[in-house]
């Protein structure tokens, strides 16, 4: 039996929190009658009927469409992690409406709400298709949309950068801010949950019998056909919440969650209860913001209060996810071995070197490329140099904890950048900018050097867990990263010069780099490398499974503690230079993979030469590709990362 008492409740909070921001805004008594006219109206009058109360409906009918499009999802998938948020719908659709905004705007004279929805499609098209070979299992789906969604989210914070003109605009909606001007994305939203609502309540017995697994084929029901029409409502759901107020994250996580904690059982109670439930979720943590601002004067979108709740809630449900050993590195053939390593591992070295000296004496001036005579050369090393050192060990640092995290879980999927310390180290560095008033050198590199460290004993501590699997760590990894990454978006919301300071470092730039600070990250690699090197016995068992490690002696908690840490401490080192957009962490091991570097010393070695080499020409291309303006670091390496991604994700396995 559902328990109406909760909803009661909520429904009251949520009333009371918007009549209190409308009565601040205007007294009752002055209200304007239905229906509006803007010539006849005061200000205050304007901004209640055109802007308050909008939001207020606004806020229920995104929480219901999110609510809804989560149960779906969770429904047809039979995964309670799933929503619009964790399979990368939501941020498909805002890379969608963000490249769109900035490279074509004219395509966007008839309106968001179709850009948004080919946006949505391709990144559920994308995880559905890696889904769908693994039998849809959990934890492979939550992995796959999230990276999906951290690689679009991070290619809408480059792009965002490399335009500093739409800063403010483009940042504001990314932050899902509910703040309405007119009816008319009310009036948008309700007919889309009015459509989709009647097709979600035709597909409620289809899904009861797609519950029963490989039985629903005997029974004669088209298994694929029903997943597409579930799939594509709670995409067009997600899709149209994006085109009308931004990101909103989680809602869709939380909601079916909260209508099962009140008793709806059946998937129809489930379809009928989640959208009541995120609408008075969304309603509540609109009018708390609205509340706030009343009080401090300081707009916060609300996706910042979605992303506190879901971050959290996420990492509680995956951690009772039934886990299913995700796909192999190498399903897809044959993975060349080198019989001699150290030959290829040399020539890949020199060719470090080489590059490394061609990219100095190779520049562009404003008449178009030049080399470097000698006496330009020598002026220009004390500057360059550093910068590439800085920008290779990066690379080779990244690579390593990626062969690291790839061994030790024996998942593709698996690199720094989902490991949380990122996303955790970015939000440190976010956080002294925007409580302190004259941030430091020293006071930014302690906050990022703290936020990664956070996120390290909170994986750390999970790692000593005797439950806890490879899979379970990475997934906590990924929750912990999208958590810091909704409260960075919250943040950049302002729109202010911090905001820009932020935005700046996200990108990741080696210009700044000293010659000291080279040297020490040189140092900090070689230590690295050292370390892993001696762990190599471990790497080279743990892909063969827990059974195989522990029957050989292997202690696997402290083991998974260590080469964790090793990782974490390595991508933190590498954060402050590059930032939290590349993906050389992803590339370079399974390029090393493929070019041969089977076993586990010559992988690690090899991938973090090439790491570096991506590193170091994705450093020359950042400065060069729009000269004399220098793109971030970063992005030019998440250019590269996210095609690969796409890539990886679709291709066949075994």
């Amino acid at each position: 039996m559902i328990r109406a008492f909760p909803f009661l409740l909520a429904a009251g909070v949520a009333l009371a929190l918007w009549w209190h921001a409308a009565v601040t805004l205007l007294p009752m008594a002055d209200w304007p009658a239905w229906p509006f006219d803007p010539a006849g109206m005061s200000l205050p009058q304007i901004l209640l009927a055109f802007g308050q109360m909008p939001r207020g409906v606004v806020a229920l009918l995104v929480g219901a469409a999110l609510g809804l499009s989560g149960a779906l999802l969770q429904a047809v998938l039979r995964n309670p992690a799933a929503d619009p948020t964790t399979l990368g719908i939501s941020s498909g659709a805002q890379l969608a409406v963000v490249a769109t905004t900035i490279f074509a705007p004219g395509v966007l004279d008839h309106g968001r709400w179709p850009v948004a929805l080919a946006g949505a499609a391709l990144a559920a098209g994308l995880v559905v298709a890696l889904g769908a070979r693994r039998n849809f299992a959990p934890v492979t789906m939550v992995i796959a949309g999230m990276l999906v969604g951290l690689t679009a989210a991070s290619l809408s914070t480059a792009i965002t950068l490399g335009q500093g003109e739409y800063l403010l605009t483009l940042v504001m909606w990314n932050s899902g801010s509910l703040v309405q001007q007119d009816w008319s994305s009310a009036r948008g939203l309700a007919a889309v949950l009015a459509i989709c609502g009647v097709g979600a309540a035709l597909l409620a017995r289809p899904l009861r019998v797609l519950s029963l697994g490989e039985g629903a084929s005997a029974l004669g029901m088209n298994v694929a056909g029903v997943r597409l029409a579930v799939i594509a409502l709670a995409v067009w759901l997600a899709a149209s919440v994006t085109a009308a107020v931004g990101l909103v994250v989680f809602v869709g996580l939380a909601a079916p969650a909260i209508a099962r904690a009140a008793g709806a059982r059946r998937h129809g109670q489930v379809l009928l209860v989640a959208p009541l439930a995120g609408a008075l979720l969304l309603s509540i943590c609109d009018g708390l913001v609205m509340w706030v601002a009343g009080a401090g004067g300081e707009m916060f979108p609300t996706g910042a209060v979605t992303g506190l709740i879901g971050g959290p809630l996420l990492l509680w449900l995956t951690l009772r996810m039934r886990v299913t050993v995700p796909p192999q590195a190498d399903g897809d053939g044959a993975v060349p071995r080198l019989a001699r390593p150290l030959p290829v591992l040399g020539l890949l070295t020199t060719a470090l070197a080489v590059a490394v000296v061609v990219l100095i004496w190779v520049g562009r001036v404003p008449d178009g490329w030049v080399v470097l005579d000698a006496q330009s050369f020598a002026a220009f090393l004390p500057t360059r140099l550093p910068r590439l050192a800085a920008a290779g060990t990066a690379g080779a640092v990244l690579a390593l904890s990626g062969a690291i995290l790839q061994r030790m879980t024996a998942n593709p999927l698996a690199s720094p950048e989902v490991l949380g310390v990122s996303g955790g180290a970015a939000l440190g560095f976010a956080l002294v900018v925007f409580l302190s008033a004259q941030p430091t050198a020293a006071g930014l590199l302690a906050g990022t050097m703290a936020g990664g460290a956070v996120v390290l004993a909170v994986v750390g501590t999970l790692a000593l867990r005797a439950a806890a699997t490879p899979e379970r760590i990475l997934l906590a990894g990924i929750a912990l990263s999208s958590l810091a990454s909704s409260v960075l978006s919250a943040m950049m919301s302002l729109g202010d010069a911090r905001s820009w300071k932020v935005l700046e470092w996200l990108g990741g730039s080696s210009s700044a780099v000293t010659p000291a600070g080279a040297i020490a990250l040189c140092v900090f690699a070689a230590v690295a490398l050292a370390l892993a090197l001696v762990m190599t016995r471990w790497l080279a068992v743990m892909p063969l499974g827990d059974g195989v490690a522990g029957a050989l002696g292997l202690p696997l908690r402290r083991v998974r503690l260590a080469l964790i840490l090793l990782a974490g401490l390595g991508t933190g080192a590498a954060t402050l230079l590059v930032g939290p957009l590349s993906f050389v962490g992803l590339m370079a091991p399974h390029i090393a993979r493929r070019s041969g570097f089977a076993r586990p010393a010559g992988h690690l070695a090899g991938s973090a030469v090439i790491g570096a080499l991506l590193m170091i020409l994705s450093d020359f291309g950042a400065r060069m590709a729009t000269f004399p303006y220098e793109l971030p670091l970063g992005l030019f390496a998440s250019l590269i990362g996210a095609p690969y991604l796409v890539w990886l994700i679709l291709r066949r396995h075994a």
